[in-house]
């Protein structure tokens, strides 16, 4: 737990610095290289997929992901990337004799579009009119409901949410986060309102706790099943204590889109 804590506090402010005080630019730099080293572990750790170049195809396509999340570039230029990859990942099965199933074609498209897309959605926050305000907004909800609920699961869980998935997991735990998110979402509209002169929809804010921690939860939940399945136990060790990329960042996947898509649909706070 110690070494756990002491990563997170190391980690943090090097994300908040570069959220909100470095060039945009340099944001989505380094979510792409976390959104390839995703996909390595989705993909490679778990061993599901040990051909190499599908392997680099889809890394390669994970980290111009968040580029052209970043770019806002036109369709066509999606379209064309997914289309290369495509064309690549069934190339290597035609290559190989049909000996490559469909199933590993898929999971490398997933791992290369559909994982990153999501991750990427801290930028497409980013760079949203006055995104260095609402960037911190899926930190908050995803890191106070990760940390509550496993100080107090620790201390104080008996009654177990998944144990079959997650078996350190309690009820608890999962009611101090989500009560974790919830203040804090109130807490940053208040940051917003008094500090940075936004109107701010409390309501809004609520709704963005409730449902962002939930959320949280079942992010956490979804890449522990395929750890479970493909009998890991982290997807890698690049963070001490927590493990990789896809172990500290498992809620931000399914948090951070949410966020963005409550930011288009419900605007929290509006600037005035």
């Amino acid at each position: 737990m110690k070494i756990r804590a002491i990563a997170s506090v190391a980690l943090l402010p090097v994300l908040f610095i570069i959220a909100l005080f470095l060039p945009k630019i340099v944001a989505a730099v380094v979510v792409g290289i976390m959104c390839a080293i995703s996909v390595h572990e989705l993909l490679y750790t778990t061993k599901l997929v040990r051909n190499i170049r599908m392997l680099i195809y889809s890394m390669v396509a994970g980290f111009m992901v968040s580029l052209w999340s970043y770019f806002g570039c036109p369709q066509v230029v999606a379209v064309l990337g997914v289309l290369v990859l495509f064309g690549l990942l069934f190339m290597e099965m035609m290559l190989s004799g049909m000996k490559i199933p469909f199933s590993r074609v898929a999971l490398c498209f997933a791992g290369g579009i559909i994982l990153p897309y999501l991750l990427c959605s801290l930028i497409r926050i980013l760079v949203m009119a006055e995104g260095r305000y609402f960037i911190l907004m899926p930190f908050a909800v995803a890191c106070l409901n990760d940390v509550c609920a496993y100080l107090i699961g620790c201390k104080f869980g008996k009654h177990k949410l998944a144990p079959k998935i997650s078996p350190k997991k309690s009820v608890e735990g999962f009611a101090a986060g989500l009560t974790a998110a919830v203040l804090g979402m109130v807490i940053y509209g208040l940051v917003l309102q008094f500090a940075c002169g936004f109107k701010v929809n409390y309501f809004y804010a609520v709704i963005y706790g409730v449902v962002g921690g939930l959320m949280g939860v079942f992010g956490d939940l979804c890449f522990s099943v395929i750890k479970r399945q493909t009998g890991i136990k982290d997807y890698g060790n690049i963070i001490p204590g927590h493990g990789g990329i896809l172990d500290r960042f498992d809620s931000m996947i399914v948090v951070g889109p949410l966020i963005e898509a409550l930011l288009l649909l419900l605007p929290v706070a509006v600037k005035v």
